[in-house]
């Protein structure tokens, strides 16, 4: 899969959101990068390679941001999504557009606050709702 496309189906994720949550995504940018970098996954402490990252949220959470945030130039937040160890655990493009809306809503669900373990558990039970509704 090509990064245009790649890249496109990053942004239809964003786009198919309920407009209630595209509206209070706010200073935040969503960057697509082919690995993440010896930095990034040694502040996570995953420098053995046993574990891939699909995605990473680096800034403040909306529920931890103060009165005085955004003066002075504040720099956006930043959500990356890694194309090749997603392209790594698929074998469809079916399953890679999934991934992606999956590890998307992943990184956007810890820029409104919610640590790793709840959004694991709103992961399964998002997949328990989708499966009984199949």
């Amino acid at each position: 899969m090509d990064d245009e496309q790649f890249s496109r189906y990053v942004d239809e994720a964003i786009a198919s959101l309920p407009q209630e949550f595209r509206e209070k995504l706010d200073n935040v940018a969503v960057v697509v990068d082919e690995y993440p970098t010896a930095l990034q996954l040694q502040k996570l402490k995953m420098r053995d390679g046993s574990m891939l990252l699909l995605g990473l949220y680096e800034g403040i959470p909306q529920t931890k941001r103060n009165a005085g945030y955004g003066v002075g130039g504040t720099l956006p937040d930043k959500i990356t999504i890694f194309k090749q160890p997603i392209l790594q655990v698929t074998r469809s493009e079916q399953e890679t557009v999934a991934q992606i809306r999956s590890t998307v809503l992943h990184e956007i669900a810890h820029h409104f606050g919610m640590d790793e373990k709840a959004v694991r558990q709103a992961e399964l039970k998002r997949r328990k709702t989708s499966k009984s509704s199949s």
